[in-house]
């Protein structure tokens, strides 16, 4: 075993990264209209074919369904939430 810095590998915890940037980072999420009810089973259908936004918490916990990114943005922003995006 090593103890070169450059080879040395941090784990965390699934607890530690589920609470990673909690209440302070949101991401935003492109979603299709047609996974919409899969992702967030209470929601109503909606038409095929739209491209959405989701806003989640860091942690996953879903806030906003939208159908700008700029809206979702927004939404974070009233909230005081840094926003990053996801692929």
């Amino acid at each position: 075993m090593t103890n070169d810095p450059e080879t040395t590998k941090t784990v965390m915890s699934t607890q530690a990264f589920a609470v990673l940037g909690d209440g302070q980072i949101a991401y935003v999420k492109p979603v299709k209209s047609e996974d919409v009810n899969e992702l967030y089973p209470d929601a109503p259908r909606m038409q095929p074919g739209m491209k959405l936004f989701a806003l989640h918490a860091a942690d996953g916990t879903p806030i906003l369904l939208t159908d700008t990114r700029e809206a979702a943005v927004a939404n974070a922003w009233s909230q005081e939430l840094e926003t990053v995006s996801v692929h």
